[in-house]
């Protein structure tokens, strides 16, 4: 098939890569907001650490592994009347942050659970026998020895939420993925859906390789 890329609208292409930084950035940082305190309740509560509590655990890990278990393009269709409660609409930027948030919170709140479970127990140990309180294990040893792997997280969650924008183009969720459904698979227009997955491609690149390198900085040598 000869590829003219007469189809090329670069001025909505450029709308579309707006609209999905958006949507990325907005996700990204509620993501985080929520499914920090998220992991680090679900890791504190678990079993032997400083809040065990097996009720609390077993909840939450429960919901937190139903909402993982459930294909976000579901979910989004789910969360419809939710999204218009919370924000109006169900389409565009705005209706896509909502579900965009809910279905990778949990998975970043496993992540850091993860990640915390790495720690050194002798350095929790260490901190405790020096009187220090739950809040400052938490914020003075936890989270800063945690640190590589949180990142690492952030990353993988941040590259997680790309493909997560792209899905929502299905109902009406605007950005890159929008755009290709409309005009590259609706329309057959090839060319289009070849931009928007190079654009896609390439920003999940300067992801993963800024997370990379992040990491690096941060590990102990």
């Amino acid at each position: 098939m000869e590829l003219t890329f007469e189809n090329l609208d670069w001025a909505e292409i450029g709308q579309a890569t707006i609209d999905t930084l958006i949507m990325l950035g907005l996700s990204g940082f509620f993501t985080v907001l929520i499914g920090l305190p998220l992991g680090v309740f679900l890791f504190l509560t678990s079993r032997g650490q400083l809040l065990e509590n097996r009720v609390f655990y077993s909840v939450t890990s429960f919901v937190v592994n139903i909402l993982r278990s459930v294909p976000f393009i579901i979910l989004m269709i789910l969360l419809i009347p939710f999204t218009k409660l919370v924000v109006g609409t169900s389409i565009g930027v705005e209706g896509s942050i909502p579900p965009l948030v809910i279905g990778a919170a949990p998975f970043f709140a496993r992540l850091v659970e993860t990640s915390l479970r790495e720690v050194d127990r002798g350095v929790i140990e260490a901190a405790q026998s020096m009187g220090a309180s739950n809040w400052h294990i938490i914020w003075k040893v936890l989270l800063p020895e945690s640190r590589p792997g949180l990142i690492a997280g952030i990353t993988i969650t941040t590259v997680a939420l790309v493909s997560y924008t792209a899905m929502s183009g299905v109902i009406g969720g605007g950005g890159l993925g929008d755009l290709a459904i409309r005009y590259g698979y609706q329309r057959f227009q090839t060319d289009v859906m070849i931009v928007t997955v190079l654009i896609l491609l390439v920003l999940v690149q300067i992801l993963q390789t800024f997370g990379d390198r992040l990491v690096l900085r941060f590990s102990r040598k």
